[in-house]
């Protein structure tokens, strides 16, 4: 059997895309223009900047979903579950434990991942924890995952179906998994699953699922910087 890997990221690739800062502008005009917006004209950048910042501040949110993008994520498996609750605007392919055999690829937190949560529900936070919880995290998680993953093998050697030996492996067992969006349903999804100070709405994501929203803002940015910063600049609510 191979040694399973152990794993503390998370992977998100920009698999393809048709999302720029003028669709957004462009699909806004159409409103007001008609056909005249297929009439080439001089783009003023300033003039799309205010435009997007207006849309956003005042929650016109329809032109941000004509600009697409399709990402590539390996992630446990309890955060990709987290993931699909996410539905409107997305579309998902997973990879297969009944279809395919699952490679021994898992989850164990880093030493940085906080593990005490302090406080009711409601109003907690957490903290670092101690040198020992985090050996016990650590050292279980690994134990876990290796004679959970060596069963699983053991099973399929016996012929058992791929969806029934599946049964006893972890959460923390890396998946992978298409998903394409708009970006009005990204920014839905980055309100939610990340925590910055300027956001209007408070959130408090798990910090594996923040792992991966950061990776998709930081593309989202690439290909849309004035929609991303208007976003940022409005409150973090999506439009």
């Amino acid at each position: 059997m191979t040694d399973p890997t152990f794993r503390s990221d998370m992977t998100v690739r920009l698999v393809k895309h048709s999302a720029a800062d003028v669709d957004v502008a462009d699909a806004a005009r159409v409103s007001t223009q008609g056909d005249d917006i297929l009439e080439a004209f001089e783009r003023d950048p300033q003039r799309d900047k205010g435009l997007i910042n207006f849309l956003m501040r005042d929650r016109h949110g329809s032109p941000f979903e004509h600009a697409t993008m399709t990402f590539f994520v390996s992630a446990p498996i309890f955060v990709a579950r987290e993931f699909f609750r996410h539905r409107a605007g997305w579309s998902y392919n997973e990879e297969s434990g009944r279809y395919s055999e699952l490679k021994p690829i898992f989850y164990v937190p880093s030493d940085g991942r906080p593990l005490r949560q302090v406080g009711k529900p409601g109003a907690y936070e957490f903290t670092l924890g101690t040198y020992k919880q985090w050996m016990a995290v650590s050292g279980d998680l690994k134990r876990i995952s290796t004679e959970a993953y060596s069963t699983y093998k053991r099973l399929l050697d016996l012929d058992v179906a791929r969806e029934v030996a599946r049964m006893v492996l972890p959460v923390n067992i890396y998946t992978s998994f298409y998903a394409t969006c708009n970006s009005r349903s990204l920014m839905h999804f980055l309100g939610l699953r990340t925590k910055r100070e300027n956001a209007r709405v408070p959130s408090f994501p798990q910090l594996e699922i923040q792992m991966v929203a950061d990776q998709m803002e930081a593309h989202f940015a690439s290909l849309m910087p004035e929609t991303a910063a208007a976003f940022d600049k409005n409150g973090r609510v999506s439009p």
